[in-house]
């Protein structure tokens, strides 16, 4: 049995529509782009910008982010292809069986776990962590027993390091988004359509209010003289914030695993992944312009620089809001990576690769709510008990493997097959996913020797599921 084989387009395209495990189009090019807003926007903004801002960049990480965005669209753009040629459940995992072969899509669908379903774990932590400081605000106290696990502690915004029985909060936001996933992909995003616009709406309302004080004295010197390392202000200040900044992007590529319940996927799936990129570089650069117009970079390297700017402005009432919009935006994040995750394990599942309950679609609600309940069981118990802090830094490397096998992949099918139909084209070939593969690379080797190292380990235990059940029980294998 080939370790390369591949699924031809017809092949992807007739499974996707046949058989009585069949997912329901429902989802609309507005919202994909929701989607994909709901994933990319967390509270990396809130944070990461005020930090880079102080240690690299200056008022220069609205240049940053201008670069980082562009890193982005090179990989985005390829996912739109992909999408557009390939609309089937499963994203990157999906697109690399089609061209790489099998055994390169089992080891991106592993690592798209770390993405995922790690990834909402991590997100899940944070979650609770702003829930709890916001209640704090309303002077309501949770028992602290129930606030974090006996291994790993809890640490509140304002700095507060909280030991307990269990962290109960996460556990209970995984076990209520996995039920919204399995009660309708339909209702899953309506609910993920408010979140984003209660987060949109205090981001545009801290951009609208803040332009009125900015000092201009703040943005001088636009771009600070570099101090004598590489990345300590300067242009190579400006690049390392940019490779900072990135992982506030990541997320897009999960509007790509929900293809299967997208209406007219060939023209909705590019709008989706390239509208809500655009959307959140746009916020992203005014924010930042807006907070470094407010604080003078030096005095942003503190763990709540929203907070600071907001003290420069006479609406203090709006730290609350803005806490409000984290909480939202979090939720919104841990709704599409749950999202993302059980579609690539119904995908897989289908494909043979993992056992097949997990490709069980509910008969009222189309939805494969196996998956969801088994994430909604792995994920909450991680969250309430596992120290995360290793997982946490596999995630980022995890997505930017697979982000540059996407790119690999453009290349590959337009040798392979360039008679085969592209609704959407990336432009460049190949020097645009040489770009994007560029981009993943000098971002992964940023990570540190740590972050490969573990990401190894996890691979390797992939491989030894892959040989031990998913070649074996592999589907394609029946026609060798």
């Amino acid at each position: 049995m080939s370790l390369w084989r591949t699924k031809s387009l017809e092949f992807l395209t007739e499974e996707a529509n046949s058989g009585d495990q069949k997912l329901e189009r429902k989802l609309g090019a507005f919202s994909l782009i929701l989607l994909g807003v709901g994933a990319i926007i967390g509270a990396g903004l809130f944070s990461i910008t005020g930090i880079a801002a102080a240690e690299n960049a200056g008022p220069a990480i609205v240049l940053s982010f201008l670069l980082a965005s562009l890193g982005c669209v090179f990989a985005g753009l390829c996912f739109s292809e992909l999408a557009a040629m390939i609309p089937v459940a499963g994203g990157a995992y999906s697109y690399t069986y089609a061209t790489l072969g099998e055994f390169v899509a089992w080891i991106i669908g592993w690592a798209l776990i770390l993405e995922y379903a790690a990834g909402a774990a991590v997100v899940s932590i944070s979650w609770s962590a702003y829930v709890v400081s916001f209640l704090q605000g309303l002077n309501i106290h949770l028992p602290t027993a129930l606030l974090a696990s006996p291994w790993q502690p809890t640490h509140l915004p304002d700095g507060t390091e909280v030991y307990g029985w269990i962290n109960l909060p996460p556990l209970l936001i995984i076990a209520l988004l996995s039920g919204l996933l399995i009660v309708g992909i339909d209702k899953s995003a309506k609910v993920n359509a408010i979140l984003v616009a209660i987060k949109v709406a205090v981001v545009l309302l801290f951009i609208g209010v803040g332009f009125g004080y900015v000092q201009e004295d703040n943005y001088k010197p636009f771009i600070p003289p570099n101090t004598g390392g590489f990345g300590e202000f300067g242009w190579s200040g400006i690049m390392r914030a940019a490779g900072v900044v990135f992982l506030a992007y990541i997320g897009f590529d999960a509007v790509s695993t929900a293809a299967q319940e997208v209406k007219r996927p060939q023209r909705n799936l590019p709008i989706g992944i390239i509208g809500s990129l655009g959307i959140c570089t746009v916020l992203y650069v005014l924010f930042a312009l807006v907070l470094v117009g407010l604080v003078h970079y030096t005095e942003l390297n503190v763990a709540a620089p929203v907070a600071a700017a907001i003290n420069k402005t006479p609406f203090l009432w709006l730290n609350g809001l803005i806490k409000l919009a984290i909480i939202a935006g979090l939720t919104s994040v841990i709704l599409v990576l749950l999202l993302g995750q059980s579609r690539i394990f119904f995908t897989m599942s289908k494909d043979g690769l993992l056992p097949p309950f997990f490709s069980i679609v509910h008969p009222r609600y189309h939805t494969p709510w196996v998956s969801s309940l088994f994430l909604m069981v792995l994920v909450g118990l991680f969250a309430a008990f596992a120290p995360l802090s290793l997982v946490g830094h596999l995630t980022s490397i995890g997505t930017l493997l697979a982000f540059a096998i996407v790119c690999v992949s453009v290349i590959v099918l337009r040798k392979t097959h360039p008679d085969w139909e592209r609704p959407f084209k990336t432009p460049f070939v190949p020097l645009i996913p040489l770009f994007g593969i560029l981009t993943c690379m000098v971002l992964m080797f940023s990570l540190g020797w740590a972050s490969w190292a573990r990401l190894a380990v996890w691979i390797l235990i992939g491989l030894a599921v892959y040989f031990l059940y998913g070649k074996q029980n592999s589907h394609l294998a029946k026609f060798e």
